[in-house]
């Protein structure tokens, strides 16, 4: 197909490229990066003919939402022990306790690296910022506030107030990436799925607690959800897993 022909191409024909590609069995995400992909060799054809570029309008089709994965309690803690013990001294401590935060609060990894040594010396609440800049206050766990001022004790770098609690090697912030790679490979040594990342530690909080009859909208609080319809996804986390133990235990399932 020649320059000329490419982009005198509609929305018509879009559409029915993706509905082809989707009866091939192509996935939602892929249709959609394949789409992305199109849109620039069009804009590539039309500045080539020294056309305006005016794309067609075709909307991507819509990802369905996953449920996130949570893992067991013991599983969480054993992480973050396994990724504790794997360094020596402080940044073990301090690996330690970042993961116990991650699972025992449920931050995100971006919102444990933004605290800053202002929060010290740690309370029964934390107030932590997200995204947003939306800030709320999470309870915190004795064994995780003992964690933080046990690595704040260790770590040789002091801890200013208005710089990074949670300090990498060289004395600066502490790299996300790090977090990453200490969770994939304590996940490896203890042999735990690869859906376990820092990020499910916060999914196994949500749901760890809404299993345990936490109501929704004090979920949504501790989370720091905009919306409840953020939160409600893990109603469906919890029925799944009601309904996993309920074909494991009645005789007739």
């Amino acid at each position: 197909m020649d320059s000329p022909s490419l982009i005198s191409l509609t929305s018509a024909d879009l559409r029915a490229f993706l509905a082809e590609r989707r009866r091939n069995g192509l996935g939602a995400s892929s249709a959609g990066r394949e789409l992305s992909a199109v849109r620039a060799f069009l804009a590539y054809a039309a500045d080539a003919q020294g056309q305006p570029v005016q794309l067609p309008r075709t909307r991507a089709p819509r990802r369905p939402r996953t449920l996130p994965r949570a893992v067991a309690a013991d599983e969480a803690i054993a992480l973050a022990e396994d990724a504790g013990d794997a360094s020596e001294g402080w940044v073990g401590a301090r690996d330690l306790a970042i993961l116990l935060l991650l699972y025992g609060a449920g931050l995100r990894v971006a919102e444990a690296m933004s605290l800053t040594g202002a929060v010290r010396p740690i309370g029964d609440t934390l107030r932590v910022t997200g995204k947003r800049s939306k800030t709320r206050i999470v309870p915190i766990m004795p064994a995780v506030r003992e964690a933080i001022e046990d690595y704040a004790r260790q770590c040789p770098w002091p801890i200013q107030q208005h710089g990074p609690l949670f300090i990498g090697a060289r004395g600066g912030a502490l790299n996300p990436d790090l977090v990453r790679r200490a969770v994939a490979a304590a996940r490896w040594r203890l042999g735990l799925p690869d859906s376990l990342t820092p990020h499910a530690l916060r999914h196994s909080f949500a749901t760890h607690l809404l299993a345990r009859g936490v109501d929704l909208r004090a979920l949504q609080e501790l989370l720091g959800h905009a919306s409840l319809s953020s939160t409600q996804i893990y109603t469906a986390v919890d029925a799944a897993r009601l309904l996993d133990v309920y074909r494991h235990a009645h005789p007739r399932a």
